[in-house]
Order: C-alpha cells, then sequence, then structure tokens
C-alpha cells in the first residue's frame, strides 16, 4: 500500500508466520544532495511490542512519533485506536496539517498506513511500504510473500534491496526492526 509520493526514503512492512519486520532505508537527502546515509527510520515502541517508520520530514516524524507514543498510552497501547486519534489529530490540527510525512505501525497482528489526510489503511495483504521507492518495495515484497519460503524479516530486506536498485531517493543502509515470534 503506498499513497503519497513522498520523496528521500523507503520503508516496507511485512507480517508472515507470526513475525512482523519492519524496514527502512538510511538515506537523508536535501534536495538532490544525500545528508546521510545511515538514519534511523524505523523503531520499536512499548518495549518491542510495536514497530513504526516513517517517510517524510526527519522533525515532522519525530514530532509523530512522541504524539503517536503518547496516544498509544492514552488508548492502553490499542494501536488501531492510537492511530486512529494521531490520524483525526493530524487531519484537525492546523500546525499538524502542516507536517510532511506518513508512518506505518505495526505489531505481530495488525499493519497500519497513517497519512496527514486522515487516512489509517489496513492492507489486504500483510504487506504495506511508503516513500519514493514504496512501489518497489512493496512489489518485491509482494511476490516474495506469495511465492518463497523466505521468512518476514529476510523478504523486507529483499524488497529494500529492490527498491534501493530502482530508487534514487533510496539507499542499500537498511534498518530491520521485527516484532512477535522469534526475532529474526
Amino acid at each position: 500500500m503506498s499513497a503519497i509520493n513522498m520523496r528521500g526514503t523507503t520503508i516496507c512492512c511485512v507480517r508472515k508466520d507470526g513475525i512482523t519486520a519492519i524496514a527502512g532505508d538510511g538515506q537523508v537527502t536535501l534536495g538532490d544532495t544525500v545528508i546521510k546515509h545511515g538514519a534511523r527510520k524505523v523503531r520499536t515502541i512499548r518495549d518491542g511490542a510495536i514497530l513504526a517508520g516513517f517517510a517524510g520530514s526527519t522533525a515532522d516524524a519525530m514530532n509523530l512519533f512522541e504524539r503517536f507514543e503518547a496516544k498509544l498510552d492514552e488508548h492502553g497501547g490499542n494501536l488501531t485506536r492510537a492511530a486512529v486519534a494521531l490520524a483525526k489529530d493530524w487531519r484537525t490540527d492546523r500546525h499538524l496539517r502542516k507536517l510532511e510525512a506518513m508512518m506505518i505501525v505495526a505489531d505481530d497482528e495488525r499493519i497500519l498506513m497513517i497519512s496527514g489526510n486522515g487516512d489509517v489503511l489496513e492492507p489486504d495483504e500483510a504487506i504495506c511500504a511508503i516513500g519514493s521507492g514504496g512501489a518497489y518495495a512493496r512489489s518485491a515484497a509482494t511476490a516474495l510473500l506469495r511465492h518463497s519460503g523466505l521468512s518476514a524479516t529476510e523478504i523486507v530486506r529483499e524488497a529494500m534491496v529492490v527498491a534501493a536498485e530502482i530508487c534514487v531517493y533510496t539507499n542499500s543502509e537498511v534498518r530491520i526492526e521485527s516484532v512477535g515470534g522469534r526475532k529474526a
């Protein structure tokens, strides 16, 4: 699931066999210049129970991570309710509306994409990708999920390799986090 085409990053998330893995590249660009190669765009929150990844402005993403964690606290750790509450605030608050970012949040049961338009979308398949290389990563992850025996972690890693080979705003410095089952 790839919506708004954000330049400058790729995030891909897959759930398979009780494990959810999220991957993000490390490239940060300013215009047509690479500023950083190893940025951390995916992380675990809530003691490793929830995964989150962002595409868009770094400062905006930090703001959204903090707000999402507050919404999780407010809603007793319920991923869906926290995502809906964040999307509502994001859409209606005049300061938040100016944020240019998207997020994927996930646990071992669901994957959600949150946008500033008020969208909270759960993909039909257990695959979601955002950012400039999101369509490439999603396509690769879909094929691998359907036609390989790879784990969720291996699928996101390979999907990011494909995205980095095609998208000039995506690099091969990939960070992966996972939740559920045994960490891969």
